[in-house]
């Protein structure tokens, strides 16, 4: 028996997203979350992004389950890939056990996946690992962090969290909980840093009700709620704000109808009968009567709400006097396609509310003071901050040190931490980077696949097909020129003619189809940078005759 304990962080920080926590004893391991990350501006091409897991699959023996701290696809995303590689209990509270059951359905994952519903504050036992969930409010029902008691002593995993006194779902984060672990000598505090810029308190979901009755009120066309297919205490105000109201509401995008049911069927989400209404209804009814809550609050391009604003969703398209709600802040790296839609509907005559404008979104990640509560309520000996880029860990760091937290370790993916004998330290590092989905392919596109993907973006390339003979090494006829996303000008005959003659002269040495590639990108790819500054890619096509 090794009396080491180790805590790898495999996604989620150093970025938003792509949450992922591996924690070893004995030669055992649970794993907290497994979820994913929106491609950045730099990935073209790229479908999702998911952790770098394969340290828990080589060791998938050891793994006793899968925790979840709650439903948010930057938490459980990545569960339908991950799943293929290991075969673990999953733990999770109700709620967030029926977002996955509809995503791993979704992926055909679900048979054979074993699904085990907790609760917070009743223990259970996992190997050498005893567990407790929490319960914290964040923008989410059901939301909770773990106590894992192990023999080197207490870890502590905030999960995404703010001291809310004002829930919609009414459940208050469990100070008294927390409190108790803090007297029990917490090892380690992992903890939430993504609101580790902001002074204060973090405002209550309370405030959106109250914006939403505001614009329920003076609305006199439709009004488009867009936001997260897993915002199940959002799209609550939503029907709140229109029972209230006297409209009826309509719910688009397959992952958030199914959401909704689910939400439904488990008691989550709770309507008057008669209030969600069918498609084809809304169609009948007056536009002031009409509220409809969809998917899009990113600027997605295959998502309900950009399609409305594009015009091409089938049943129905944003119309002057309408109302859009975008209920939800871009994740970095979405800014431009959520400005773009924005500008659509504007050009529309919709009426556009988003955060700058009024407090349609509040956070459901704590502000500073959130963040020292947790740390004050635990009183843990070493600190790690989680979830948020690096500046965020930095700074959540400093506030800890500010705290007199005995240790504080700002690492990124992969980096290991060890404990023994209730020391900790950090000690090597093991792959923690990015594994790319796209299409159906999953971690096969690399660093070199993107960069050729920027190339093409940038540049546009050019296609040389060439014959030589394959006894003289000489031109067996002229060579052909292709571009695409190159160059299209009056001038543009005249440098592909140019381009074609330093072949030609090239070609008057001997060539042979060995070394003639790379002498055809070297010349040619400098001639076009001599003429146009521009670098194409140069695809040559060599036959020997």
């Amino acid at each position: 028996m090794s009396d080491l304990l180790r805590v790898i962080p495999l996604g989620g920080l150093g970025e938003i997203g792509k949450n992922m926590m591996a924690i070893e004893y004995d030669n055992q391991m649970v794993v907290i979350d497994a979820g994913l990350m929106f491609p950045e501006y730099d990935m073209p091409g790229i479908d999702l992004v998911i952790p770098d897991y394969q340290y828990v699959v080589e060791r998938k023996d050891k793994l006793k389950a899968i925790l979840l701290t709650h439903g948010h696809e930057d938490h459980i995303g990545s569960l339908p890939y991950f799943l293929r590689e290991v075969d673990a209990p999953i733990y999770s509270t109700r709620l967030t056990r029926g977002l996955v059951e509809v995503k791993l359905k979704d992926h055909k994952r679900l048979d054979g996946t074993q699904l085990v519903t907790i609760n917070p504050g009743e223990p259970f036992t996992l190997g050498p690992f005893n567990i407790e969930a929490f319960r914290v409010c964040h923008s989410i029902p059901d939301g909770v962090g773990y106590a894992i008691e192990t023999p080197q002593g207490i870890l502590v995993h905030s999960g995404d969290f703010k001291f809310d006194n004002q829930p919609v779902d009414g459940n208050l984060t469990d100070f008294g909980r927390l409190a108790g672990y803090g007297d029990r000598n917490v090892l380690m505090l992992m903890s939430d840093s993504t609101n580790a810029e902001h002074e204060g308190k973090t405002p209550s979901e309370a405030i959106i009700a109250g914006t939403f009755d505001q614009v329920f009120e003076v609305a006199r066309g439709r009004i488009i709620v867009s936001t997260f297919a897993s915002n199940i205490s959002r799209i609550q105000q939503v029907v709140n704000a229109a029972v209230k109201h006297g409209r009826k509401v309509g719910v688009l995008g397959r992952s958030m109808v199914e959401n909704v049911k689910m939400a439904q069927a488990l008691g989550y989400l709770k309507a008057p009968e008669g209030t969600l209404v069918s498609l084809d209804t809304l169609e009948t009814l007056p536009r002031h009567e009409v509220a409809i809550v969809c998917t899009g609050s990113q600027g997605e391009p295959t998502s309900v709400l950009v399609r409305m604003a594009n015009r091409d969703h089938r049943q129905f398209a944003v119309e002057a006097g309408d109302t859009v709600i975008l209920s939800a802040t871009p994740i970095p790296g979405n800014e431009e396609l959520v400005h773009r839609t924005i500008n659509n509907l504007f050009r529309l005559g919709a009426d556009v509310l988003y955060h700058q404008l009024l407090d349609v979104h509040v956070s459901g990640h704590g502000y500073k003071d959130d963040q020292r509560m947790m740390i004050n309520l635990l009183k843990p000996k070493h600190f790690m901050p989680i979830h948020g880029e690096y500046r965020h860990l930095v700074l959540h760091g400093r506030l800890a040190e500010d705290l007199d937290v005995d240790q504080v370790f700002v690492v990124e993916n992969g980096h290991v931490l060890e404990f023994e004998h209730g020391k900790g330290q950090q000690r090597g590092r093991i792959p923690g980077g990015y594994v790319f989905v796209d299409g159906v392919s999953i971690g096969e596109i690399d660093e070199v696949v993107l960069r050729d993907r920027h190339h093409l973006a940038n540049d546009g390339f050019v296609v040389v097909v060439l014959a030589i003979d394959k006894q003289s090494g000489e031109l067996a006829q002229e060579p052909d020129i292709l571009t695409r996303g190159f160059i299209y000008s009056r001038d543009a005959g005249d440098l592909i003619e140019e381009a074609k003659q330093r072949i030609v002269k090239l070609s008057h040495a001997g060539m042979r189809v060995e070394n003639a590639q790379n002498r055809i990108k070297e010349v040619v790819g400098q001639f076009f940078y001599e003429r146009t500054k521009r670098r194409p890619m140069v695809l040559p096509l060599v036959i020997e005759v």
